[in-house]
């Protein structure tokens, strides 16, 4: 795995003070409300549009649910490894959680993630707060073919 200090070189712009021992926070740019079905079949899926939940005086409020959310910063996966981020321990204190897929060898982008908010009373999270952190982990070998899917460069 890669400390903190090697894995900024993968992350565009990040401040010092998001540098954590074993890798970098994430920050929150966008919130979005899911209010449609999805489909995944085994040759085609149907992601739900996203409609964009509004920022009021920097907050956002969010009552108990699952929102997608967006990362603030970009980044980009090396070749011979991969990304994983996990909440940060402040939100599951509040009863709130972040899930993230395998970010693959070569995917760059803004990624999103899944915001589930548990607590009975909601939250209030202000933008690009510090939610997530992402980590890198390297592989023993190089894969035989890079991240080329649907996501390739999303929100950049």
């Amino acid at each position: 795995m890669l400390p903190g200090h090697e894995a900024r070189e993968y992350i565009d712009r990040v401040d010092l003070d998001s540098i954590q021992p074993a890798g970098i926070d994430l920050s929150i740019c966008e919130v979005n409300i899911i209010e449609e079905p999805g489909h995944l079949g085994i040759k085609d899926r149907i992601i739900p549009k996203p409609k964009l939940l509004e920022l009021r005086e920097g907050l956002w409020h969010l009552p108990r649910g699952a929102y997608r959310i967006r990362y603030c910063e970009a980044v980009k996966v090396p070749e011979d490894t991969i990304g994983l981020c996990f909440p940060r321990s402040s939100l599951l204190r509040m009863g709130v959680d972040v899930k993230c897929a395998v970010w693959d060898p070569g995917y760059h982008g803004r990624g999103e993630g899944l915001l589930i908010v548990y607590n009975e009373s909601g939250v209030t999270i202000e933008h690009k707060a510090k939610i997530a952190q992402i980590i890198f982990i390297k592989l023993k070998g190089k894969p035989h073919k890079l991240y080329e899917g649907v996501y390739q460069k999303e929100g950049l």
